[in-house]
């Protein structure tokens, strides 16, 4: 019986046993059902979705028409860089013009396996989305072409979404682009920090070089810069970029892109960054105003589609423009008292913090090209130390205190007292020693022009563009003194004055109304009354009695509207005597047309800066080609412009300019010094038939220059030693003489006002030439009455 029980329970135990895994195996059969159709379903979904997502996909259009935001580039007519604007530094570089060195140096860092995948790297995904879930924020293995559709369309935040449309777009644009379009892409657009974009842009901004002139040290620091362009740049951290630098080397040298030597060498070479802020050509006010005027053209996409503007402005000229106005300024600023220093700092006791306090106060008052910014550490009567913005102590003395002696003295007030803690400024003379000098308070502008097209050769608006971003060539409206005085001659000479004609130099009273306000009694600069003198005289020393006389004579608004011939604008120059003495307002950039119509012979020209322009890709887009010199654009005869010419020649040689001709040697130049009532503008204004160039010098808030100064004095040097430069290799150009004009006793006429015929004096009584009864005295100036 028992036997029967066990074998009964035996199979009763293996009977359950079967069933339980029965239904085990239909619950595992059912489960592994539910397993595949949710994983088929999510397939499915997941298959739909991408579908949609990259049916959703943007067009990549402005992939396969590439056109980067390209910087607006200013050059000079020679092809020097004068300026550049727009938020992004780039420069487009084909493929093709890049070197292998940097192609495969940049490919070692950041994708290795760029010509295997499809542009996706699978496992590097993987091990990202991995790392992602321990660290959020922390995503990689972004393949090139991934870089690409990152940059190009989706947004700087780190998202899972943004990640995954990274994948898709990367496909896409690999199905549509090649492999080295998707290169080109990548190293023209990706952002290497300093507001470089694009590997050329870069090599110019860190090293000052294009990317053929790359070492492999130079090439394995730009390739580093992806990763961290803007704190591990070697301007922002050169500790962390030597380190990313270090690490390109050796992916090079394991790729084989380099062999050992190459990378022993390239880790041990020191390298030569460019400085911060290099400008070969101070043209500051020469490309904002060629900003300005393609800008009013091409609004926002000025800065974005990369113009390359050609200018007028010869790059030698330009240079010698800006030290010429730059060193005038500072002659007549050594002439100045001691204003005392720019600021003062307390200097902790501590000397561990001094130097971290002296390079606080210099970043608060940065070197103004070769004015040094200092700070006083130790001051003595006779000697002055000082630290500079590098660190570097300098030491003070003899004739480099001469300037800020009344700062030295020990009754010195506190406002300009030298102490320790001075913010002072320092300049190096041509023997090495140092000398305490100030920031002027005076300004200038400097502008030249070729008289027969109106192109400008070189502009300098101000001291310094940092400083003052005005631009006193094209928007300061000052009185022109004497200067405007040459343009009421060629008046005079229509109406039948000559160079030879007698002009009384006696006092003139004027009343109110003449006068325009008040009684006036005008006095010439030198107070002296010379009594009558020829006009050729009388120009050549800037004689204001006769220039009153002569402007009485010719009325005072025919000579207002004179003046229009030549650019000026009558509204401001108002119809009284006062004209004379030129109580107007020009601008340099006006003063220098009008002088240009007596030196070109004539015509009035426009002026104009801007030569060519054409994009980002050389292609033209505008070119300007100077006014032609044709009978609509004249509007002085020959004669006058060419007699006018040769009075003015006499300013240069005997007159208030006699410097101009015994200094440059030559006898082709002619100009005009203008010095304005109290001495507040001083003006030179010149030319020879190649080049006209004017020089104005005063104060923004005019006020008094000095007793002492004057346009001769102030002005002229400036010119000239622009023009030492200019016409170093331009020979002796004189004049040519036009039809009807005629030479007697070495003076020039018109045919037709010759002494026998033309007005021989004015306010001195005399006999009036070809005049009925040849006893008849009376004065000139009833010639002019009705």
């Amino acid at each position: 019986m028992s036997r029967y029980r066990s074998v009964s329970l035996s199979r009763l135990i293996a009977a359950c046993r079967t069933a339980a895994a029965r239904r085990a195996g239909r619950i595992a059969l059912r489960g592994a059902g539910f397993l595949l159709g949710t994983l088929i379903s999510v397939t499915v979904v997941a298959v739909i979705t991408l579908n949609v997502l990259y049916e959703r996909l943007p067009d990549i259009a402005a992939l396969t028409d590439y056109r980067p935001k390209l910087p607006m580039r200013i050059y000079s007519t020679d092809g020097v860089m004068l300026g550049e604007f727009g938020e992004e530094r780039r420069r487009f570089t084909p493929i093709s013009e890049m070197p292998r060195l940097l192609k495969d140096a940049v490919l070692a860092v950041e994708d290795a396996r760029f010509h295997e995948h499809r542009g996706v790297d699978y496992k590097g995904v993987l091990r990202a989305g991995l790392a992602s879930l321990v660290k959020p924020r922390s995503q990689g293995a972004s393949t090139i072409t991934m870089q690409v559709a990152r940059n190009f369309y989706l947004p700087t935040r780190k998202e899972y979404t943004r990640k995954l449309y990274e994948i898709l777009l990367a496909l896409k644009i690999e199905r549509q682009l090649t492999k080295e379009q998707i290169l080109e892409l990548y190293m023209n657009q990706i952002f290497l920090g300093q507001r470089a974009y694009g590997f050329a842009a870069a090599s110019e901004i860190y090293f000052g070089k294009p990317l053929a002139e790359l070492g492999v040290a130079e090439t394995a620091m730009l390739a580093g810069l992806p990763q961290s362009p803007i704190h591990g740049n070697p301007i922002a951290n050169m500790r962390r970029a030597v380190a990313r630098q270090h690490h390109v080397l050796s992916r090079m040298r394991a790729g084989g892109v380099i062999d050992e030597t190459q990378w022993t060498q390239a880790r041990h070479q020191p390298l030569s960054f460019r400085p911060a802020r290099q400008v070969p050509v101070h043209a500051e006010y020469v490309a904002e105003t060629a900003r300005q005027l393609i800008h009013a053209q091409y609004g926002d996409e000025a800065y974005t589609r990369g113009l390359d503007v050609t200018l007028t402005v010869d790059a030698a000229e330009q240079v010698a423009a800006y030290r010429a106005l730059r060193d005038g300024i500072m002659d007549f600023e050594r002439r100045q008292p001691w204003r005392g220093p720019e600021a003062f700092v307390d200097l902790p006791a501590d000397p561990a913090e001094v130097e971290s306090r002296i390079a606080e106060a210099l970043a608060d008052h940065p070197d103004n090209d070769e004015l040094k910014a200092a700070v006083v550490v130790g001051a003595a009567r006779n000697r002055v130390q000082a630290v500079l913005e590098s660190g570097e102590t300098i030491s003070i003395s003899g004739d480099g205190l001469k300037q800020a002696a009344a700062g030295l003295s020990p009754r010195a007030s506190s406002r300009v007292r030298i102490r320790p803690g001075s913010v002072v400024r320092v300049v190096r003379g041509a023997d090495g020693s140092w000398g305490i000098t100030q920031l002027p308070e005076v300004e200038g502008a400097f502008i030249a022009m070729d008289p027969s097209s109106g192109s400008i050769r070189a502009m300098v608006g101000g001291f310094d563009y940092s400083k003052n971003q005005f631009n006193h060539v094209t928007q300061a409206w000052r009185q022109p003194g004497s200067s405007l005085k040459p343009f009421l001659y060629s008046a005079a000479l229509e109406r039948g004055f000559m160079p030879s004609t007698l002009v009384n130099d006696a006092p003139v009273v004027l009343d109110a109304e003449a006068a325009g306000g008040t009684a006036w009694e005008p006095r010439n600069s030198d107070g002296r009354f010379d009594g009558p003198m020829t006009m050729r005289t009388a120009l050549a020393m800037s004689k204001n009695m006769v220039s009153i006389r002569l402007l009485q004579s010719i009325g005072v608004p025919a000579a207002q509207e004179w003046l229009t011939r030549f650019g000026f604008d009558a509204e401001r120059h108002p119809p009284y005597l006062t004209m004379a003495l030129g109580a107007g307002s020009v601008s340099p950039l006006q003063l220098a047309s009008a002088y240009s119509v007596l030196a070109n012979g004539g015509y009035r020209l426009p002026p104009f800066l801007i030569k060519r322009l054409s994009d980002g890709r050389g292609r033209l887009l505008n070119e300007w080609q100077p006014a032609a010199t044709d009978d609509a654009m004249r509007v002085l005869d020959a004669r006058n412009a060419f007699v006018m010419t040769s009075l003015l020649q006499e300013v240069t040689r005997t007159g208030t300019a006699r410097q101009a001709q015994a200094t440059l040697k030559r006898t082709d130049i002619a100009g005009k010094t203008g010095t304005t009532n109290d001495a507040m503008d001083a003006w030179f204004a010149g030319y020879q038939r190649q080049l006209v160039a004017v020089v104005w010098i005063g104060h923004d808030s005019p006020r008094k220059l000095g007793d002492r100064e004057s346009g001769g004095g102030l002005s002229l040097p400036v010119w000239l030693d622009f023009m030492a430069t200019a016409l170093k290799k331009v020979p002796v150009d004189e004049p040519e003489v036009p039809p009807g004009v005629a030479r007697i006793d070495g003076e020039w006429y018109f045919a037709e006002h010759t002494p026998s015929s033309g007005i021989t004096s004015l306010g001195v009584e005399e006999t009036l030439p070809n005049a009925p009864g040849a006893t008849e005295r009376r004065s000139i100036l009833d010639l002019f009455k009705p």
